[in-house]
C-alpha cells in the first residue's frame, strides 16, 4: 500500500518553472519526493510523504498502462485490497500493491462514480487524456484539502493556498468572508475564502474541467442525508464499526502514535488501538497546563497507565506563542479563531520530534456525536415543538445537576427570537466594534444556525458548515507544517452515516452528551472519562496569554499601529477599550477575548498575505530543536528544549 499524505499542484498550460515554484511552496506536504508531469497542455505536480510502501512503485504522478490517465494524488483510500480483489475479478491487473494504482482502476472501471467506492480521505486529480479533461476529487468531509482559482479561461489547483500564490493572482481580500468571521465567527463555511478568487472544492464534490474549452462542472456526490437508515439503534453495532475505523488507520510502515487530551474521543481511540494490537508500542501526544482550571493531566495519566503507552506532552507559554505568530499564520493561511490552534501546532511540532509520522485524531467526533453543549439547546428546540414539555424539562433539569449552567436554555430562547431581534442582540451585544458601515455592506449575509429546528439539523450544520470545515483546516494544515499524517477514525464514513441514523434521544439523554457512545465504551474505558461532561479539546489560557506582559505590548502595538486604525472592518477606538477592559477586569468572559483575537488575527492576515509585510515585532523563527528523552520507569516522555 502506498499512502500519500502529501501535496498536489497543477494548471492548464506548460510551464515547469512555475509548476516547481508551486512544489516548492509546499514542500512541507511532502519532503520525502517529488514529481511532476509537462506537456503542451497541462502541468501536474506532487510533493510526497512516504507513509506505506516507501519504494519507487508509490511515486507520483502515476500513470496508467496506456498511459492515457495521470494521477496525482493525496490522501488514503483505506479500503483499496478490498476494491482491488473486486477489479481483479473484473480483469483488471495491477504492476504495484499501492492504493494509488486502485485509484487509477477504479476510475478505468466506474468513471467519476469511482469516488463512490472508496472509504478513506483524499483530494486527487486525474488527467485524462483520451477525454481532454481534469477530474478532480475531494473526500466525503473534506479531511483532504483542494484550493482552485479560474478566471474563466486559466484553472490552477493545489494542495494549499500558498501554492497558488506562485501565480500571478490579485493579493485581495474577500470582504463579505471577513465579516461573516468577525460578525459570525465563521470560517471555512463556504466555497469562498479569504480571497478574492480563490476557492476551495467542497466536501463530497467532484469538479470537472475540460481541456478543451475550459468550461468548468462542479457536482456533489455525497450527502449523508442519502445514507440514513432507520434501524440504528444499536450501540454494539456503533462500538464495531469505530473499532474497525481505528484498525484500518494502524495500517502503515512507519511509526503511528495518537493525540490525547483526556477526553472521551481521544481516550477512545488510544483504548481501541490497544485493544486492535495488543503488543504494539503506543505513543501518545498531549497538551498539559498544570496551574490552570483546563489541565487534563490526571485523565490523560489515567489512560497511558490503562494501555501502557509513552506519553509525551508540552506546555506552551505565550512567548512562545509570539515567537510563532508568523509561522503559525503562515500556516493555517487564513485567520482563525482563538489560540487552541497553536496548542494543536504544538502538539504536532512534538509527534514530529518524536519520530512520529503518523497520528490519530478524534476531530469529527462532537459533530457526528453530538459532543457540543449548545446541542442541547438544539434538542430542547426539538421537544418544545414537538409539545414534549415534561421531557425538555426533565433534560434541563439533569444538564444543570451536572453543569450547573443554564446555557442550553440561552440557546434555546436565542432559537426561538426573530431574525430581528438576532440582530439587534448581536449588533449591540455580541459585535458593537464592528464598523456600522461594514455591517450595512453585509445586511445580506446569513447565519443558518439562526434557522435550525431540531438536534439532527443542527449536527448536519455543524459537520458540514460551521464546526467541523474549519476544524479540519487546523488539522491538516498543522499537522502537514510539519509533515505528520493525521488520521480521523469518527470521520469514516460508516461510523457517521450510523451515528446520524440514530434517534435524538440516544444521541444526548440525561442531561448528557454522546450517549450511545459513551453505552458502547463502557468496559473500556474508566469511568472517570465517561462520566466527564466538561468540553476542552486543544484549549489554551488564553484569556491569561491575552494578559501577559509581553503580549499586552505586543496586542497594544498591533491595535495601535496606523494599518488597524485605517481598516474600515472595525472602530479601533472600541476594540481597543474593549481589550483594555478585559485587561482591567471590567469584562472578562471568553467572548470577548475571541472578538479582539478575531481583530488582530485579520489584522496580522492582511499584513502578511494582501500586503506581504509584517510591521509588528515578531521575526519568523523556527523552533528550537528538542531532543526526547523516554523514562522507561514510568513510561513518560520528558522532551528538553536545547539551547
Amino acid at each position: 500500500m502506498c499512502g500519500k499524505m502529501c501535496g498536489i499542484t497543477g494548471f492548464n498550460w506548460k510551464d515547469a518553472k512555475l509548476l516547481k515554484k508551486m512544489c516548492d511552496a509546499i514542500k512541507h506536504r511532502g519532503p520525502d519526493d517529488e514529481g511532476a508531469h509537462v506537456d503542451d497542455t497541462v502541468s501536474l505536480g506532487h510533493r510526497r510523504l512516504s507513509i506505506l510502501d516507501l519504494s519507487e512503485k508509490g511515486h507520483q504522478p502515476m500513470y496508467s498502462e496506456d498511459g492515457d490517465l495521470v494521477l496525482v494524488y493525496n490522501g488514503e483510500i483505506y479500503n483499496f485490497l478490498e476494491i482491488k480483489e473486486e477489479l481483479i475479478s473484473q480483469g483488471h491487473h495491477f504492476r504495484s500493491r499501492t492504493d494509488t494504482e486502485v485509484i487509477l482502476h477504479c476510475y478505468q472501471e466506474y468513471g467519476t462514480d469511482c469516488v463512490r467506492h472508496f472509504n478513506g480521505m483524499w483530494a486527487f486529480c486525474i488527467y485524462d487524456r483520451s477525454k481532454n479533461n481534469l477530474f478532480l476529487s475531494r473526500d466525503r468531509f473534506g479531511i483532504k484539502p483542494l484550493y482552485y482559482h479560474y478566471d474563466g479561461s486559466s484553472f490552477i489547483f493545489a494542495s494549499e493556498i500558498k501554492a497558488l500564490l506562485e501565480h500571478d493572482i490579485p493579493r485581495k481580500e474577500n470582504r463579505a468572508v471577513i465579516f461573516d468571521y468577525l460578525y459570525y465567527n465563521l470560517t471555512d463555511h463556504t466555497e469562498d475564502t479569504f480571497f478574492e478568487g480563490i476557492r476551495r472544492l467542497m466536501p463530497g464534490h467532484n469538479l470537472i474541467f475540460d481541456l478543451n474549452t475550459s468550461k468548468m462542472e462542479i457536482s456533489r456526490y455525497y450527502d449523508v442525508h442519502d445514507r440514513l437508515t432507520e434501524d440504528a439503534n444499536d450501540c454494539g453495532k456503533l462500538k464495531e464499526i469505530f473499532t474497525d475505523a481505528v484498525r484500518k488507520r494502524l495500517i502503515a510502515d512507519v511509526p503511528v502514535g495518537s493525540c490525547l487530551s483526556g477526553g472521551i474521543d481521544s481516550s477512545a481511540i488510544v483504548v481501541t488501538m490497544r485493544k486492535v494490537d495488543p503488543d504494539a508500542r503506543i505513543k501518545t501526544f498531549s497538551l498539559r497546563f498544570p496551574d490552570v482550571k483546563i489541565n487534563e493531566t490526571a485523565y490523560q495519566k489515567e489512560v497511558n497507565e490503562m494501555v501502557d503507552s509513552v506519553s509525551y506532552s508540552v506546555t506552551p507559554e505565550s512567548s512562545e506563542l509570539m515567537r510563532d505568530l508568523e509561522d503559525l499564520f503562515m500556516t493555517q493561511e487564513e485567520p482563525f479563531s482563538g489560540t487552541s490552534v497553536y496548542g494543536q501546532y504544538r502538539v504536532m511540532k512534538l509527534a514530529k520530534d518524536s519520530g512520529v509520522k503518523v497520528l490519530l485524531d478524534g476531530q469529527g467526533a462532537d459533530e457526528v456525536l453530538a459532543g457540543y453543549h449548545y446541542f442541547h439547546g438544539y434538542y430542547y428546540y426539538e421537544l418544545l415543538k414537538g409539545f414534549d414539555i415534561p421531557h425538555l424539562m426533565k433534560e434541563a433539569n439533569q444538564y444543570y445537576s451536572k453543569s450547573g449552567s443554564l446555557s442550553p436554555m440561552i440557546y434555546l430562547l436565542l432559537r426561538a427570537t426573530t431574525d430581528n431581534m438576532k440582530k439587534l442582540l448581536y449588533k449591540h451585544r455580541k459585535v458593537p466594534f464592528l464598523s456600522q458601515d461594514f455591517i450595512k455592506e453585509n445586511h445580506q449575509r446569513k447565519d443558518s444556525r439562526w434557522h435550525l429546528s431540531s438536534l439532527d439539523e443542527a449536527l448536519y450544520e455543524s459537520l458540514m458548515v460551521y464546526s467541523l470545515p474549519h476544524l479540519l483546516r487546523f488539522e491538516d494544515k498543522n499537522s502537514m507544517r510539519f509533515s505528520i499524517e493525521s488520521r480521523v477514525p469518527f470521520l469514516d464514513y460508516r461510523f457517521v452515516e450510523y451515528a446520524f441514523s440514530m434517534p435524538s434521544e440516544m444521541k444526548i439523554k440525561e442531561g448528557v452528551t454522546k450517549h450511545a457512545f459513551r453505552k458502547a465504551m463502557e468496559g473500556d474505558l474508566p469511568q472517570s472519562i465517561l462520566s466527564r461532561y466538561d468540553k476542552i479539546g486543544f484549549a489554551t489560557p488564553e484569556q491569561k496569554w491575552l494578559r501577559d506582559k509581553a503580549m499586552v505590548e505586543l496586542m497594544h502595538e498591533i491595535i495601535s499601529s496606523e494599518s488597524f486604525r485605517s481598516r474600515d472592518f472595525w472602530n479601533a477606538e472600541l476594540v481597543t477599550d474593549m481589550y483594555d477592559k478585559l485587561l482591567s477586569g471590567e469584562s472578562s468572559g471568553i467572548f470577548v477575548g475571541t472578538d479582539i483575537w478575531r481583530c488582530i488575527s485579520v489584522e496580522l492576515w492582511m499584513q502578511l498575505y494582501i500586503e506581504k509585510r509584517y510591521s509588528g515585532p515578531l521575526v519568523h523563527a523556527a523552533l528550537p530543536d528538542t531532543r526526547p528523552i523516554e523514562m522507561v520507569s514510568s513510561r513518560e516522555a520528558v522532551v528538553e528544549t536545547l539551547t
